[in-house]
């Protein structure tokens, strides 16, 4: 296992926060932070930019970390996560989270707290941790990927929420709307450990993240070491079905026993490799990520890095995750 990176307690906290600066949600933001940090008798500099800038700004304040030998901290959902763990992994600083998002399955899992005061408040007593990353291609992703029906629900989602406002409820609806009109069907090749095999399916979603899993009863078999977000991924397949199957299906989910409903596969796995079907003249394929959608390159790349993220947990949650992973390092 390489070294931890080290926190020196003097040195500035870099917050991204992904929000314009001066708006009022930026403000409340800035207050939240700059009221924990008073009382922690730390430091910490509020880095705001909008969506186009966090790349840049997540990049910047990574090198900085390293340099100076603290930590950045992502303030939003689930997108910003993962555009700040991008950078950080890169740069192998540490990390911290302030959850501002409808699931937060990532801050979540790792015991954060999603009240953003009692978020910071815990960060300031926490020391930096191991953690499992997974990869599709050239991207780092934390809780889950996709391609097929599932990138159309995230951008249904969103659409929904910009009309009728963030809420699981509305999340909810969303996917119903999205799942009863699914039609497209995709055509892959997979290869996974030596084996290779064809398929149609409507989605093919790869799961890093055990709580997620479990909400929707889709955990598989255990057949590898370790767990999904702990030595392994799971993969969950959607085969073509009708449009009752359909809603067996929706119901099936909303009771958290998706696993159970007819024409879901789901599997475990290490590496997958996944070229997809495509019409002629096209070489990309859209992909969710994080609850992120873009084009990405055939053919599709699924690993668990062997590099992980190094979080920022409570001690006594560090020292136990940091045990396991030097335990699975010395594995022979």
């Amino acid at each position: 296992m390489a070294a931890l990176p080290e926190i020196d307690p003097t040195s500035s906290l870099q917050f991204i926060v992904n929000a314009a600066a001066g708006s009022s949600d930026a403000e409340a933001k800035r207050e939240i932070v700059e009221a924990a940090l008073r009382a922690g008798g730390r430091r910490g500099d509020l880095l705001f930019c909008s969506p186009a800038e966090l790349i840049g700004v997540s990049h910047q304040a990574a090198t900085r970390a390293i340099a100076t030998r603290t930590a950045v901290v992502a303030v939003g959902g689930d997108g910003t996560l993962n555009t700040v763990a991008q950078a950080a992994h890169a740069a192998g600083c540490a990390m911290g989270v302030v959850p501002q998002g409808t699931f937060n399955y990532f801050a979540r899992t790792h015991g954060i707290p999603a009240d953003p005061a009692d978020a910071v408040r815990q960060l300031l007593l926490s020391v930096p941790a191991p953690v499992q990353v997974a990869g599709i291609n050239d991207r780092v992703f934390l809780v889950n990927a996709s391609l097929g029906l599932y990138p159309e629900l995230l951008e249904d989602r969103e659409a929904y929420k910009a009309r009728f406002g963030r809420s699981r409820w509305v999340a909810f609806v969303a996917a119903c709307a999205t799942l009863l009109r699914a039609q497209r069907r995709l055509r892959l090749h997979i290869e996974m450990g030596g084996k290779v095999r064809d398929m149609q399916t409507l989605t093919l979603f790869v799961g890093n993240n055990r709580l997620q899993l479990q909400q929707f009863g889709a955990e598989p078999d255990d057949t590898l070491a370790g767990t999904p977000g702990d030595g392994s991924m799971a993969a969950l397949v959607l085969r073509p079905i009708g449009t009752l199957s359909m809603i067996g299906l929706m119901l099936h989910g909303a009771m958290g026993r998706l696993g159970e409903a007819a024409g879901v596969e789901r599997f475990e796995f290490e590496h997958l490799v996944v070229r997809p079907t495509l019409p002629q003249g096209r070489s990309g394929v859209k992909v969710a990520f994080d609850g992120e959608v873009t084009m990405m390159r055939a053919p599709l790349d699924f690993r668990v890095l062997a590099k992980p993220l190094y979080l920022l947990m409570p001690q006594r949650d560090a020292a136990v995750v940091d045990a396991r992973s030097s335990a699975e390092g010395a594995a022979p």
